[in-house]
C-alpha cells in the first residue's frame, strides 16, 4: 500500500518487553469491594476487603464488557468512604463499577470525592454504560495529587445509593521517560498555509450517511483549514438550509497507513452540546474480515454489509458535548461491540478538554492496545492467546480520522442540539506517529 509505514518491521517480542518493562509494577493500590484477593492479567493486585462501615456487600452472578469479569461483580452499595496510606506523589485514580439491577437513567446518581474535592457530580452509571446492566464501567481521575502519605474517596448520594466495585490508583507516567523509547516516523504540525494532500484526504459526505449525524462534510474553508499553526474543523449551523449543519472530516487513508506503533494527537475540542468530536482509526482494507460485501462496495453507513464491526475500529478519543470533559476511548470489534453489550471501552475525566490542548494518544502492539490522555493511560485492551479475528481483527494496517460531527445518534443522546452555541470547532496542533525503538 502507498506510502505505507511498515511498524510490523520490528519484532513484536521487543514490543512487549518494552511493554511489561513500562506498565508492571506500578500499582500502589487496588482494591476489589466485597471479594477475596484477585490478580489482573496487567499484574495488579486487588485487595479484596469487605464492605466498608454503612454499606452492605453483594454480588452479581456475570458482569460484560471486561476481561476482568471478577472484580467487577462484586461490590460495595451505600455511602462510602475510604482512606488509605500512599506515599506521597501524582496519581491517576480508577474507580470501576456495574450497575447490578435493571434500572433508568437517574435511579442511582452519587458523586464523587477524592482528596477533598468533587472529581465528578452526578455519576450515573446505567447512564455511563449505554443503559445496560451488569456491564463493566471505569472512569478516571488524572493526576491526582496526595499529600500527607493518605489517599481519601467519599461515594456521597444524590438518588439511591452509591455503589463501587473496585479501587485502582496508579502513579502517572513520566512521559518524558517513556518517550525515549520511541522513534519519530511522521509527523504533521500544520504550519503550512493549506492541508498538505500528501498526509490528508478530505471527505465530501451529505448528513445522515453515518451514525443518523446531521451535518454535510464539506472541503469549503468554513469548515476545513489552517490557521495559526493549528488545523481546525469548523462546524457550522445554517438555519433554514438543507444542510442545516456543516463540519469537516479528514484521513490519511492511501497516505500514511500503518500498523503497530504510538500515534499522538495534540488537540482542542468543542464544547456545545449536539458536537462529536472524533480522533480514531478504520482498517485500511476493511473488508479484509468482511462476509457478506464485495470489494469496493461503500461500506460506511451500509446495513448490508459487515465491514463493520468485522474488520476494527479504534476510538482514540471521543468526545459528546452534552458530558463536557468526559474522554471515551472504545475498541469495536465482531466480538466486543455495543450491540452485544461486550463493548471494550475507557472513560477518563479531563475538564480543561475544551479550554486547552491534550495529547491523545494510542500504543498499539500485537498483543495490546493502550490508549491515553497525556501522561494518564486509561483503557487497555489485550490480544489473549488464540484470539480469532472476531475478537484481534487488530493485525492489519490502519488509518488515522479526524472529524467533528454533529448531532447522530450519540450527539443528540443527552438533548436538542445547542444550535445558538455554532459555530465550533476542533483545534488540532500537531499530529505524530513513531515506531518503537528499544
Amino acid at each position: 500500500m502507498a506510502k505505507m509505514i511498515r511498524f510490523f518491521s520490528f519484532l513484536g517480542v521487543l514490543f512487549c518487553l518494552f511493554a511489561s518493562i513500562a506498565f508492571s509494577g506500578e500499582t500502589e493500590f487496588a482494591l476489589n469491594l466485597g471479594s477475596q484477593d484477585s490478580v489482573s492479567w496487567r499484574g495488579h493486585v486487588f485487595r479484596g476487603m469487605g464492605c466498608p462501615s454503612d454499606t452492605r456487600c453483594s454480588a452479581m452472578s456475570s458482569v460484560r464488557g471486561s476481561d476482568e469479569p471478577d472484580i467487577f461483580e462484586t461490590y460495595s452499595e451505600g455511602t462510602i468512604t475510604l482512606s488509605h496510606a500512599v506515599p506521597d506523589g501524582t496519581y491517576d485514580v480508577t474507580l470501576l463499577f456495574a450497575e447490578p439491577r435493571v434500572s433508568k437513567v437517574g435511579a442511582r446518581v452519587f458523586d464523587a470525592v477524592i482528596q477533598g474535592k468533587t472529581a465528578l457530580g452526578g455519576i450515573d452509571i446505567f447512564k455511563y454504560r449505554d443503559g445496560q446492566t451488569h456491564s463493566a464501567l471505569s472512569v478516571t481521575f488524572p493526576e491526582q495529587v496526595i499529600a500527607g502519605g493518605q489517599f481519601h474517596l467519599a461515594l456521597t448520594p444524590v438518588v439511591g445509593q452509591p455503589l463501587l466495585s473496585g479501587l485502582l490508583l496508579t502513579p502517572t507516567f513520566d512521559r518524558v521517560a517513556r518517550a525515549n523509547h520511541w522513534q519519530l516516523v511522521w509527523q504533521d504540525l500544520f504550519d503550512e498555509p493549506q492541508l498538505n494532500p500528501n498526509n490528508w484526504n478530505v471527505d465530501i459526505w451529505p448528513p445522515g450517511k453515518v451514525n443518523n449525524e446531521d451535518q454535510a462534510y464539506t472541503k469549503s474553508p468554513d469548515n476545513l483549514r489552517i490557521e495559526n499553526g493549528s488545523l481546525i474543523l469548523e462546524a457550522h449551523h445554517h438555519p433554514g438550509k438543507v444542510p442545516a449543519y456543516t463540519s469537516a472530516r479528514v484521513h490519511t487513508q492511501g497516505n500514511h497507513d500503518f500498523l503497530y506503533g504510538r500515534v499522538e494527537v495534540s488537540a482542542r475540542l468543542p464544547d456545545a452540546q449536539g458536537t462529536w468530536p472524533a480522533i480514531w482509526l478504520l482498517p485500511s482494507d476493511p473488508f479484509a474480515y468482511a462476509s457478506n460485501c464485495e470489494e469496493g462496495t461503500d461500506w460506511q453507513g451500509s446495513r448490508n454489509c459487515d465491514a463493520w464491526p468485522n474488520s476494527g475500529e479504534i476510538d482514540l478519543m471521543e468526545h459528546v458535548g452534552f458530558e463536557s470533559g468526559h474522554i471515551h476511548g472504545t475498541v469495536h470489534t465482531r466480538a466486543n461491540y455495543w450491540v452485544n453489550g461486550q463493548q471494550r471501552k475507557g472513560r477518563l475525566i479531563q475538564t480543561t478538554a475544551t479550554r486547552n490542548f491534550h495529547t491523545y494518544a494510542m500504543e498499539w502492539s500485537p498483543q495490546r492496545i493502550d490508549l491515553f490522555v497525556d501522561n494518564t493511560r486509561y483503557f487497555t485492551y489485550r490480544r489473549k492467546e488464540n484470539d480469532s479475528w472476531q475478537r484481534w481483527p487488530f493485525d492489519q494496517p490502519f488509518h488515522l480520522i479526524l472529524n467533528l460531527a454533529v448531532g447522530g445518534n450519540w450527539g443528540r443522546a443527552g438533548g436538542p442540539i445547542a444550535e445558538h452555541e455554532f459555530p465550533q470547532r476542533m483545534l488540532v496542533d500537531s499530529v505524530s506517529v513513531y515506531q518503537f525503538a528499544p
